[in-house]
């Protein structure tokens, strides 16, 4: 399948601001045109193109997973100690002396992640496996009926979605904790973001969702800013919808307009 061309950066979006409910002191900021965006996951269907050349069976999958803290490598650990020989490919690989998390640097910082082996994550189950192509620890939330971001890395259920936070002074001199929602674009990597061969949010290729962001990731955005602040924003979501919204994402108009494809 030979990819769309992807939607430059820096098009109109609409955003809202909330007040946590149950927090006056938590601010939020939510990217609408995101979040009203039929983006959905394509991975392991002939339009994902995976981020690295050559590589499209690995997804987003082939550099690996930075760990955020503590509590995200415990949870990974508890995670590996259920995973079956069923569930991950690379079990005896990445139970084996060289583990399955390697050390690196984040922003200059030691940082780990999981361990890279043949171009990918040691938890990519690769395409051929019996247990079946795609994350192991997706697959053991699935077997289990658990939500994935119960075993995988943050940084692995939470894109594409990109939560920043930082202390603001607002006019009147209160301070208050500001969480900013939107899309992973290519800008979020930083600047290696624009050497990934390809990129979904961007693509109208991912644009082919039966639902809004805001409905498909409801746990996820749950997760990220907790479920009062959640509702008050799915509200907004489907006040927006029934409004029009003005500045809808340009990969999901293109994807809205063109004929089906075939190949």
């Amino acid at each position: 399948m030979t990819a769309s061309a992807e939607v430059a950066s820096g098009f109109p979006r609409e955003w809202v601001e909330l007040t946590d409910p149950d927090d006056p002191e938590h601010q939020v900021r939510a990217d609408l045109t995101w979040l009203l965006s039929s983006w959905t996951c394509v991975f392991g269907t002939p339009a994902c193109q995976g981020t690295v050349a050559g590589r499209p069976d690995d997804g987003c999958c082939s550099h690996g997973a930075f760990l955020s803290d503590a509590d995200d490598r415990d949870r990974l650990a508890a995670a590996v100690a259920e995973l079956t020989e069923q569930d991950w490919q690379l079990h005896r690989e990445g139970l084996g002396p060289q583990g399955y998390l390697e050390d690196d640097d984040l922003d200059d910082e030691p940082a780990l992640r999981t361990r890279r082996t043949d171009g990918a994550c040691v938890f990519l189950n690769r395409p051929g496996f019996a247990g079946g192509p795609g994350c192991a620890l997706h697959q053991l939330a699935l077997r289990q009926g658990r939500p994935p971001m119960e075993t995988k890395p943050d940084v692995c259920w939470q894109l594409p979605i990109r939560r920043t936070e930082e202390w603001v002074t607002l006019a009147d001199g209160a301070q208050v904790l500001q969480t900013t929602v939107g899309e992973y674009d290519r800008r979020g990597w930083g600047e290696g973001g624009a050497d990934l061969h390809w990129w979904c949010t961007s693509s109208p290729d991912a644009h082919v969702g039966t639902e809004a962001v805001w409905q498909s990731y409801r746990l996820e955005l749950i997760g990220l800013l907790g479920a009062s602040v959640y509702d008050v924003l799915a509200d907004l979501c489907r006040r927006r919808a029934g409004l029009g919204l003005v500045a809808v994402h340009p990969a999901t108009s293109t994807a809205q307009d063109r004929p089906p494809r075939t190949g």
